[in-house]
């Protein structure tokens, strides 16, 4: 087995240990880099769509209460604002969504499927809990979702939820007196859930590790083939010319040139010894001819 297969042997075997452990190492990376981004995402929405509600409550609310009309205005109830803000953002991406799914909503639209009542059902059995989240399958692919208990915590909220002659008339004509009555105070109701599609990310994440795979495996074919270039230039070809006088002076030839030793490296220190081998056997065996 020659030096040159010998070397290439241990240097693929090397190479491929390499991408084994870069891979790996750099898939969960990517793959954990793409779940956190997911929640990050969620939780943005999260934060937005709490931060719509606010704004409604505070500053919006008050400015609509003003407007003296019998009919109910959606625009002063927080779940409202927020729903619209999301459906306003769905229309570029329309795999994210937001709801606040509560198990006897005012708005029918509101109420809670049947993965969500399990989400709700948690948080009532969990007070303690703030958060959930978890993966799910979906009409569009995998999501992730994140949600958070609707607790009543305020007294007020009671005027229009307590029982259908307490709540404004407004209210019963836009939506009826069979639901959203009956809410209790510290009652946990619903939830507010948000979905975020994880397949974007995660096929980022794998378009990332395949390029960055490709770069690694171009890098070890590149440096495999400096090596071997470097390997011939300053080993191989040394060594063989070495090997080829060795032969010959061995066969009797000894009127050869000498081989260029210039340099420090360990092949020039073999062709300075070779030299003055040849020298001194060329030397010996002239004197025994003069004898």
């Amino acid at each position: 087995m020659s030096l040159r297969l010998k070397f290439n042997m241990i240097m693929i075997l090397a190479s491929i240990l390499g991408l084994i452990i870069s891979g790996v190492v750099s898939y969960n990376l990517f793959h954990q880099h793409a779940r956190d981004e997911v929640i990050e995402t969620a939780s943005v929405m999260m934060d937005s769509a709490l931060a719509v509600r606010s704004y409604t409550v505070v500053e919006l609310r008050p400015l609509l209460n003003r407007i003296n009309t019998d009919k109910f205005i959606s625009q002063t109830v927080p779940a409202y604002a927020a729903g619209q803000y999301i459906k306003q953002f769905q229309t570029k991406r329309p795999d994210f969504s937001y709801k606040e799914a509560a198990l006897n909503p005012t708005n029918p639209a509101d109420r809670a499927s049947e993965w969500e009542i399990d989400i709700i059902e948690y948080f009532r059995n969990h007070e303690n809990e703030s958060e959930l989240t978890g993966h799910r399958e979906s009409a569009t692919g995998p999501v992730f979702y994140l949600s958070r208990p609707i607790k009543i915590t305020n007294p007020d909220c009671l005027a229009c939820h307590d029982t259908p002659a307490r709540a404004p008339e407004s209210l019963i004509a836009a939506y009826g007196d069979a639901n959203g009555f009956g809410w209790k105070l510290n009652e946990i109701i619903g939830a507010q859930i948000v979905t975020v599609p994880t397949s974007l990310a995660l096929d980022r994440a794998m378009r990332e590790f395949v390029i960055f795979m490709g770069i690694m495996f171009s890098a070890f074919v590149v440096i495999g083939v400096l090596l071997n270039l470097l390997l011939n230039l300053f080993v191989i070809r040394p060594v063989t010319q070495i090997a080829t006088h060795a032969d010959e002076v061995s066969m009797g030839t000894l009127e050869l040139p000498e081989l260029a030793a210039a340099g420090k490296d360990e092949i020039s220190m073999l062709a300075r010894s070779f030299n003055r081998m040849h020298r001194s056997l060329k030397s010996a065996m002239g004197l025994l001819s003069s004898d």
